[in-house]
């Protein structure tokens, strides 16, 4: 617990840090408020990943001179989720960075996992049976396409306050958990530190938004959260593969949902960027009733008021692959329910036709 609030606390001072300099620079800030996937009021810091990245250095740095063990594997994981970040955090500034040359700098920070952590999929459980992948032309691209998917996932859902750095904190605390379960130090140390570093960004993010995560940010966090789910399950054959599967279906899901809606039903490139993505729908069609004035201090409240509905969401799945981490059927299951509930529920709020429990009080505008 130490590692936790040891980066928390880093985080926390940090982030404050990048915030006082940040206003100083208008590369450091998010100016555009008209973009289709906008939905603040003013000019707000977006590097909030710098102020995260730096806490993890640290916490990690001190984490090893405490348990010097787990000291070579952190540095290498480091070194491999910086590829990820730089990426990021270089469109954060420059707003120059194409979407795929992003997803490939975070492919090849995959792969550079692959070949320095050992963090491959090397099986599949298919409930009474598994699948052992001793092929590395099927092992590696499947890894590559995981964690870079998974870390592109965290990039596409942090659209509102809050809604990425929660989803990724819960992730991140139920990989501590099973990893507690199997006596894995590595990974559970490893989480808590980036659990807390989250955390203490999120202080300065959620509810009054003061910076945003950033590109930078949600490729890190999302990075870490895939590459820590892979190396637990594949260092601990008692943790089901469907564990992850569960665990992280929400972003996972709602980017492959995404692609084919714009692909298939659009006629869109699967990158190009839209505003009717789950998170933009309830910000739109249901937070909007609950609210009804339109100035700033409106869209702020409608903007943290979004991100409880996905963190629920999330829930609905990161805490039933806690519980039944071991248990391959049930999480199969599972993940099928999730699925439809999604699609469900996608389809009530596009049709304005938002589940009843979903809308709020409205209040009287001024």
């Amino acid at each position: 617990m130490s590692s936790f609030l040891i980066s928390f606390i880093a985080a926390a001072l940090l982030t404050l840090l990048v915030i006082r300099h940040a206003s100083l620079h208008d590369a450091m800030l998010d100016s555009d408020l008209n973009g289709v996937q906008k939905v603040h009021a003013r000019a707000v810091p977006r590097i909030g990943g710098v102020g995260i990245f730096a806490a993890v250095v640290l916490s990690a740095a001190i984490a090893t001179w405490r348990t010097p063990p787990i000291g070579q594997a952190m540095l290498l994981l480091l070194l491999c989720s910086s590829v990820a970040f730089a990426g990021g955090i270089v469109e954060d500034l420059t707003k120059r960075v194409s979407p795929s040359r992003r997803l490939i700098l975070t492919m090849v920070a995959a792969a550079m996992g692959y070949f320095l952590l050992d963090a491959k999929v090397e099986r599949i459980d298919l409930g009474v049976s598994q699948w052992a992948i001793a092929w590395v032309w099927i092992a590696l691209p499947l890894t590559v396409l995981a964690v870079a998917g998974i870390a592109n996932a965290i990039n596409i859902i942090d659209g509102f306050n809050g809604l990425a750095t929660v989803v990724s904190i819960s992730m991140l605390v139920s990989l501590a958990y099973v990893a507690l379960q199997v006596n894995d130090t590595f990974v559970l140390v490893t989480a808590l530190i980036v659990a807390g570093a989250a955390a203490g960004f999120l202080i300065w993010n959620y509810p009054v938004g003061l910076i945003f995560l950033g590109d930078g940010g949600a490729y890190f966090l999302g990075f870490m959260v895939a590459e820590l789910a892979v190396l637990l399950v594949m260092r601990n054959p008692a943790v089901s593969t469907w564990y992850p599967v569960l665990l992280l279906i929400y972003p996972a899901f709602e980017t492959i949902f995404s692609a084919y809606r714009r692909l298939f039903l659009r006629g869109q490139s699967p990158g190009t960027p839209d505003g009717i993505h789950l998170h933009s729908l309830i910000f739109r069609r249901v937070v909007l009733w609950a609210v009804g004035r339109r100035d700033a201090r409106a869209l702020n409240l409608r903007n943290a008021m979004t991100s409880p509905y996905l963190w629920l969401l999330s829930l609905m799945a990161v805490v039933p692959a806690t519980w039944f981490w071991r248990h391959t059927w049930i999480l199969m299951v599972l993940s099928l329910v999730f699925v439809v509930t999604y699609i469900w529920l996608y389809a009530r709020i596009v049709r304005f036709r938002s589940p009843r429990w979903m809308i709020l009080g409205k209040k009287k505008g001024k």
